[in-house]
């Protein structure tokens, strides 16, 4: 899905990633693998011109079928990861994984992805997900696959942020979710502030993993569409990944913002692929 920002090229992400050897790195690791295809998502140039909020209904539509999709495959004792695309389809996956039980989710990215219709600047969506999580803005996007909110704030983690728009930064501040900044990251050392994050959602027996790979530095994944510079380095996510597998209660997770067109050799696609394996179980010895 391409439908929740301006700049085009993320709808290719999904092949970027199979392309990458995403099912082979998982079989390797012990793991039976159904690739589902691509669930169906409108043309982009099929819809209204203007783009942003205008691609709301198309946007609530695909992640209604998201949502049906991740409760089946947790219903049937499988972990889902949902490649995508923008990060949009979180509202979808998140909330389909979480149907029947609670679950924490560790949001790993640049933006905070907690503006509304009324506060974001650009009108883009896929900076509108964990807000609609957690109840707020559009009513259609927030009551997908069941009514109201789907998160609360002891259930949610930020890690890697460094970029928020103005009013963006109120609302996070005033949510209650727990936020790591990259400047924290910096001050006290990535294993410090991953496994205190994990002991946060330490209530809670499942874990649900958003990864944008815009949390990554740009110089190590430049095939992203809203880089930042200054994020984690490529040893600092594998770490992340690996201290987050010691836990093992992962049971689903969104890999996020790949764009081939911007990237270098499906560069950032290939480090998809190993964070994905790290998270997973994938060790060194």
């Amino acid at each position: 899905m391409d439908l929740g920002q301006s700049r085009r090229g993320v709808d290719m992400g999904p092949s970027a990633l199979r392309y990458a050897g995403l099912s082979d790195r998982l079989h390797r690791l012990g793991y039976g693998i159904e690739d589902q295809g691509n669930i169906e998502t409108p043309v982009r140039d099929t819809l209204p011109s203007e783009g942003g909020l205008a691609f709301l209904p198309a946007v609530v539509n695909v992640c209604e079928t998201i949502y049906q999709v991740g409760r089946a495959a947790v219903a049937d004792d499988c972990i889902p990861i949902f490649i995508g695309g923008d990060h949009s389809i979180a509202a979808g996956a998140i909330g389909g994984v979480s149907h029947d039980e609670p679950t924490g989710v560790l949001w790993i990215d640049a933006h905070g992805d907690y503006n509304t219709p009324d506060t974001s600047p650009s009108g883009n969506l896929h900076g509108m997900p964990l807000a609609t999580l957690m109840g707020l803005g559009a009513p259609e996007w927030v009551n997908v696959g069941r009514s109201g909110p789907k998160l609360d704030a002891s259930q949610v983690v930020l890690i890697g942020i460094r970029d928020l728009d103005p009013q963006e930064r109120k609302a996070i501040k005033g949510s209650g979710v727990t936020v790591y900044t990259m400047r924290e990251i910096d001050e006290r050392g990535l294993a410090t502030v991953a496994k205190e994050a994990l002991k946060r959602l330490s209530h809670l027996s499942r874990i649900h993993v958003s990864l944008d790979m815009d949390s990554l530095d740009p110089s190590e994944a430049p095939g992203v569409g809203t880089p930042v510079p200054g994020g984690l380095t490529y040893r600092e996510a594998h770490l992340l990944m690996e201290i987050v597998a010691d836990v093992a209660r992962v049971g689903s997770m969104d890999v996020v913002e790949i764009n081939p067109i911007l990237d270098s050799q499906n560069h950032t696609a290939k480090i998809a692929v190993e964070l994905i394996a790290s998270l997973l179980g994938q060790s060194i010895l």
